[in-house]
This record gives C-alpha cells, sequence and structure tokens, in this order.
C-alpha cells in the first residue's frame, strides 16, 4: 500500500512540473526538414565518422542514403568530407620534462553540393579540441579516456553538420535540380 501511495504522489507531483515545461516553450529537439529527399555519402562510412554520421543521417527517417558511385547522379545532394584530422599537442611539461597536459584536437572539412557541381554549402572547417591530464603511472586508462574524448568531439561534430544540412535553403536545393 505505501508504495501505490509513493507512486500516486510522484505521478501527481510530475503533471505541474510537465505543465510548467510546455508554459515556457520547452520542446524536444527535431530531427530537421532537409530540402533533400537523397544524399550521395561522398566519405568513407566505415570510418567512425563516417560510421556515426551515416547513423544520424539514416536515423531523420527522411533521407536515403546512396553509397554507390553510381547512383551519385540520381541524388538530389553530395555531402563530401574533404578531410578528417585527429590531432595531439602537448600543453604542459612538468619540472623533469615528462609530459603533463595534451590538448586534443579534431578537424573535419565538409562541402554539400549537387551531383552537378553546384555548391549549397561552401567547405566548412569544423574543429573540436578538448584538453587531457596526463600522467605515466596512468597511461592505459589516459588512453581509454582520450579515446571517449575523441568519441565525444566527432558526436559534437556530427551534430554541427546535421545542423548545417537542415539549415541548407530549400529554393537552393530546388534550384540546382535540372
Amino acid at each position: 500500500m505505501n508504495t501505490s501511495r509513493r507512486r500516486c504522489c510522484q505521478l501527481l507531483s510530475a503533471g505541474p512540473l510537465l505543465a510548467g515545461l510546455s508554459a515556457c516553450g520547452f520542446q524536444l529537439r527535431n530531427a530537421g526538414d532537409y530540402p533533400f529527399k537523397t544524399l550521395f555519402a561522398n566519405f568513407a562510412t566505415t570510418s567512425p565518422l563516417g560510421v556515426e554520421l551515416r547513423r544520424n543521417l539514416l536515423g531523420t527517417g527522411r533521407i536515403t542514403l546512396l553509397t554507390e558511385p553510381a547512383q551519385m547522379a540520381t541524388a538530389d545532394a553530395v555531402l563530401d568530407i574533404l578531410s578528417e584530422e585527429r590531432q595531439q599537442a602537448v600543453v604542459g611539461v612538468n619540472a623533469s620534462g615528462q609530459v603533463r597536459e595534451l590538448q586534443l584536437r579534431l578537424r573535419v572539412r565538409f562541402r554539400l553540393r549537387t551531383p552537378q557541381g553546384q555548391v549549397l554549402i561552401e567547405p566548412v572547417e569544423l574543429s573540436q579540441q578538448r584538453d587531457l591530464s596526463f600522467t605515466e603511472t596512468a597511461a592505459l586508462s589516459k588512453e581509454i579516456e582520450q579515446a571517449t574524448m575523441y568519441r565525444d568531439m566527432q558526436t559534437d561534430i556530427v551534430q554541427q553538420i546535421m545542423r548545417r544540412l537542415s539549415a541548407v535553403k530549400p529554393r537552393a536545393a530546388a534550384t540546382a535540380q535540372p
């Protein structure tokens, strides 16, 4: 009986909270509207960035992703990943010259164009960086932390690419159609 009373109180207290969130204009982020139905993926869909980008594009449910070179001419748009760089830079050392802090960087350059060559998004470089403290005694755990940081930066960059793709003006994509 006590657990059912507690559950009832929880449900009753959640109602005003949800009403307050909807009254303040809170809205879940939707998948976005894209001015193209088919997109040719001109990038390695097996790279970590490519896998995540492909998953996000297919996850919209509004885009058909084409990967075969013969299909490029039938696509509404072509997404080119021009470069992807992962870098490390030493930003701090201790008195004995051992590395104390690293800076991890991820840079991705991309563009969006039509199969006919009209540029919809000029080549853009997106970059992320994170600082990582380093200790030789915990090298293995720092390797895992480094991989996690690269994965987080990659997720951020993929989300930025998705937002930029959804911001393409529909008429710019429509005028590109023959």
